[in-house]
Formats: structure tokens, sequence, C-alpha cells
């Protein structure tokens, strides 16, 4: 298994963050590093997120766990389990607001070979963390 993550703590209460993060028509706008967002981020939905760390590229995912406000997850990947990838945002109550952590592991047969031709997603997970809590943050 192989994985990138990234935390923020957010001086806002989980309703806001979870607002913020559930309305992917917005993500663009304040994270640099979606480009869009098409579908609507509810249970069993299907969305089609763009990245700049993969221009051109879509990567159609599924809302496959949506426990309001605390816990989304995407899951995507290749047909037959040769490749998965799960996507989980987690957010906690703080006496100070909330602790938000987004954690992606991949799984698979051809893990190996995906792995060695993806680009280096971590910039893009820290920009996103940092993205929601400034979001969340100016109550927007």
């Amino acid at each position: 298994m192989k994985h990138y993550e990234a935390s923020a703590q957010i001086a806002a209460p989980p309703e806001a963050v979870w607002a913020v993060l559930t309305d992917g028509a917005g993500w663009s706008s304040w994270d640099s590093g979606v480009t869009g967002v098409e579908g609507r981020i509810q249970p069993g939905e299907k969305v089609t997120i763009r990245s700049e760390a993969s221009p051109g590229r879509a990567f159609p995912v599924e809302v496959t766990t949506f426990e309001a406000p605390r816990r989304l997850e995407f899951t995507g990947g290749m047909p037959l389990g040769l490749f998965r990838g799960v996507r989980t945002y987690t957010l906690t109550p703080t006496g100070s607001g909330t602790r938000f952590d987004m954690r992606e592991e991949y799984t698979g047969p051809l893990l190996g070979l995906v792995w060695r031709s993806m680009p280096d997603l971590q910039p893009s997970f820290d920009r996103f963390a940092a993205g929601l809590k400034a979001r969340a943050e100016s109550g927007a």
C-alpha cells in the first residue's frame, strides 16, 4: 500500500468545514490544485475531479462514505481491483475548531506500475488542506 496525507487545524466548527468540503463546485475557487469538480458530493454519487497534477485527465470517483459532518470518502480506480484509490476526509471537533485529516491509500496488483507513473501528489494535498482551512476560516 502507498499513500499521501495532509492535515490542518481549522478555527471553524466541523459543520462549517463540511459545508465547504462538500461544495465541489466551489473547490477550484479555494484549492489551487483542483481545476474542476463535476457532480454532486452526496452519498452514492459519481464525481469527476480534474487536477493540475495531471492536466487533461479526469478522475472519476464514487462517494462511498458520507457521514456529515465527520467523514467523507471517495473511491476510484481500475476494474477488477487492479488499482484502487480511497481518499478519506475526516473532521474531528476540537476545543478550538476542527482537525482536518485527508489520506489517500492506493492498493491493487498494478500499484507498482501505476505508482511509478504518478506525479508527486503531496504538494496538491498540502494546498488542499491549506485552502480548505483558509476558506472555512473566512466564513465565506
